[in-house]
């Protein structure tokens, strides 16, 4: 009783310390307010791309070229399968807390946020047990080389072990995110990823632990993440206070949540199995192909986390005006962010085409994989601009609660066509006619994306003045 008497209070001087005209989000100009969001999303998307970048380049330099293979490979593919689905479900969360928060429900946003935190928290423990179990299995499946085998399940192991401490952080820093908060969760990254490194430095230059000592650092840095943002919720949150004796799970709200976030993880985790299909394919061409696409995917990692900044921002920034009904804002949005984000894209391909063989270096030393990333930049950076109209358009259209049809094209045009493309239309094919299924399914999505967000947009904003829109 005493617990929710405090809860009330809480949420009582939520409701007058964050009226509508305070919220910059609701009411603010709208491309300073994407910016000052953003750009503490992008630093702090940074900072945690540095985890696995920093474990790439130390294990590269001083565990070898089988090492850098293991940490990346099949084990990357798999690791990113099971960390994208995690985090699109956490999207579910941030969607549906930013639309309370925007429509002043702060009951509503209480009881979300005591739900979203309880579900990462069991969630994350039972399937972190089910991946240790599932690793050596999946290996296979990928037709992981032999002499990369053990290293690989001990790296990916490790990490699985402390895959609930990274769920807590991904939810914990989306709830703080969905009431316009982007800077804590930036501070967080940037300390974890001092510790990452100097961890790493230790456990695999100084004491040589090689994979297992790049995995136990990181798993080291996601604890020190996971108890910040949950003691950020808990004392330092005004209007939010997490309490661990009030944690719960109310069905109907995981159900919103779920709603969301299951069809988000579900159509982000396609692109891991699609790779994984073609990580199967590059496997069968040896360890310098491997260790090549491993080295670019940490390059390649760059665009990623502004692309990921871009749809965190918007999606942040509709569910909030779509909760509290501004259909203009959310229009006029949708435009600068697009136009944003196409920009960055372009850029992007410009830098990493121009400084691949430069950036290639921190990563591997022999001429051989640096030629193959140089060949693997070339297909694939020139085309990021294209899905950068894919990821705005679909984080809108999630933040408006339509994610059934963006997760069906998501199947149909990166899993089902990559497959088809690898299995069928280049079996056996060559490193370049195996990843231009990249472009190629990035301009299929885009067009399907664009037809299905002209017809369905001004529907969405029309019945969202019905007060029962949500």
């Amino acid at each position: 009783m005493n617990e929710q008497m405090k809860s009330n209070k809480i949420i009582e001087k939520t409701k007058s310390n964050h009226t509508s005209d305070k919220n910059g989000i609701t009411n603010g100009v709208i491309w300073k307010q994407i910016l000052y969001f953003f750009f503490p999303i992008l630093i702090g998307a940074f900072f945690q791309t540095l985890y696995n970048t920093v474990d790439a380049a130390i294990v590269g330099q001083f565990a070898g070229k089988l090492a850098l293979a293991s940490v990346g490979g099949s084990s990357g593919q798999m690791l990113d399968f099971v960390f994208s689905f995690f985090m699109g479900l956490s999207t579910g969360a941030t969607v549906i807390i930013a639309q309370y928060f925007g429509a002043e429900e702060y009951k509503k946003v209480d009881d979300a946020l005591h739900t979203a935190y309880t579900f990462a928290l069991v969630g994350g423990i039972v399937l972190g047990i089910i991946s240790i179990f599932l690793t050596r299995p999946f290996l296979r499946l990928l037709k992981t080389p032999e002499n990369l085998m053990d290293l690989s399940t001990i790296y990916m192991r490790t990490l699985f072990s402390g895959l609930v401490l990274a769920l807590i952080f991904n939810i914990g820093s989306g709830i703080l995110r969905a009431i316009g908060d982007s800077k804590r969760p930036l501070y967080i990254l940037m300390a974890c990823a001092a510790v990452n490194i100097v961890l790493d430095l230790i456990f695999v230059k100084t004491l040589h632990m090689g994979v297992l000592g790049a995995g136990i650092a990181t798993n080291i840095a996601q604890f020190v993440s996971a108890i910040l943002v949950t003691w950020l919720l808990m004392k330092r949150t005004p209007g939010l206070q997490l309490s661990l004796k009030r944690l719960h799970i109310t069905p109907k709200t995981l159900g919103k949540i779920l709603r969301i976030g299951l069809p988000t993880a579900i159509a982000g985790s396609m692109f891991n199995v699609a790779n994984m299909i073609i990580q199967s394919s590059l496997n069968l061409m040896g360890v310098n192909t491997v260790a090549a696409w491993t080295a670019y995917g940490r390059i390649d990692a760059l665009w990623w986390m502004i692309n990921r900044a871009f749809s965190i921002s918007i999606t942040t920034f509709v569910g909030q005006n779509f909760g509290a009904a501004k259909t203009e804002r959310i229009k006029k949005a949708v435009r600068e962010v697009l136009a944003m984000e196409i920009c960055s894209g372009m850029v992007m391909s410009a830098i990493i085409l121009t400084f691949a063989p430069f950036l290639l270096r921190f990563f591997a030393d022999s001429t051989d994989v640096i030629s193959i990333g140089i060949q693997m930049s070339r297909i694939i950076a020139p085309a990021y601009a294209v899905y950068a109209i894919v990821e705005i358009l679909a984080s809108t259209l999630r933040a408006e609660n339509y994610v059934y049809i963006t997760t069906i094209v998501n199947l149909l045009g990166v899993c089902v066509y990559r497959i088809v493309w690898v299995k069928f239309i280049v079996p056996n094919g060559s490193l370049k006619q195996i990843l231009l299924c990249y472009p190629i399914s990035w301009t299929i999505l885009a067009v399907f994306m664009v037809i299905y967000y002209i017809v369905m947009q001004p529907k969405i904003l029309k019945r969202l003045k019905n007060p029962n829109a949500l």
